[in-house]
């Protein structure tokens, strides 16, 4: 029951469901910035390494995962374009970015800006290039959303535009990386080379671990961006 005071009267009402559910989504509407901010500071807390998620059909290892929030993590890349090159993704299996509800693709988002601030710094880059390959025919081959965080320096590639192609022959290639990944152990040596991409190598879990590490530091070290 609510209670209201009206002329010096006490007046007692109850609302219904579809009253409750109208006031909490007007109350999460003034408050949806501020609240997802403190979520994404206190999820970070909760990384656990023995934890692991689905990124489409490959299981990707707690010990990989650097960023968390209430829908979304980040994690390091198997094989980076550049160094720094991370992906952020839904913890809810979806294939179409055009298939996320409303609060995911804000989490998605809030999630993909602070692991920006962060990894640009620290590779010594001044840009950013944030994409989504949405489908197959965009360049997609894991069919699960997920943006891709590359830090950029100038002159990284000889023209802008061949950072695309770099994404899309790096994503025809994830399914063999990862299963050749998968069978290398934490303490081996450097991974598979790959035939269709000589200049970089397949890295090894202890590598990737290393610099989920380092970077799962910064984001702690960093609060999030207040909102406006």
């Amino acid at each position: 029951p609510c209670i209201m005071y009206f002329n010096t009267q006490v007046i007692k009402f109850s609302l219904t469901r579809s009253m409750r559910f109208a006031l909490g989504s007007a109350l999460n509407s003034i408050r949806g910035p501020k609240l997802q901010q403190r979520r994404l500071t206190a999820t970070f807390a909760r990384m656990d390494d023995s934890v692991t998620y689905k990124f489409g059909p490959h299981t990707i290892p707690g010990s990989h995962i650097f960023a968390l929030s209430d829908q979304s993590f980040g994690f390091v890349n198997l094989k980076p374009v550049v160094p720094g090159h991370v992906l952020v993704s839904t913890k809810r299996i979806v294939q179409r970015f055009t298939d996320l509800t409303t609060e995911e693709v804000s989490d998605l988002w809030l999630l993909a800006q602070r692991i920006g601030r962060v990894v640009e710094p620290h590779y010594g880059a001044r840009s950013l290039t944030l994409a989504i390959q949405d489908g197959a025919f965009a360049g997609q081959t894991v069919p699960h959303v997920h943006i891709h965080v590359l830090p950029r320096k100038a002159g990284d590639f000889p023209r802008n535009d061949e950072v695309y192609d770099a994404i899309d022959h790096k994503a025809i290639e994830y399914d063999k990386a990862a299963k050749a990944a998968q069978s290398t152990s934490a303490k081996s040596g450097p991974g598979e080379k790959l035939d269709l991409d000589k200049e970089r190598r397949v890295r090894t879990n202890g590598e990737m671990a290393e610099e989920a590490t380092v970077l799962r530091a910064l984001m702690n070290s960093r609060p999030p961006q207040p909102p406006l």
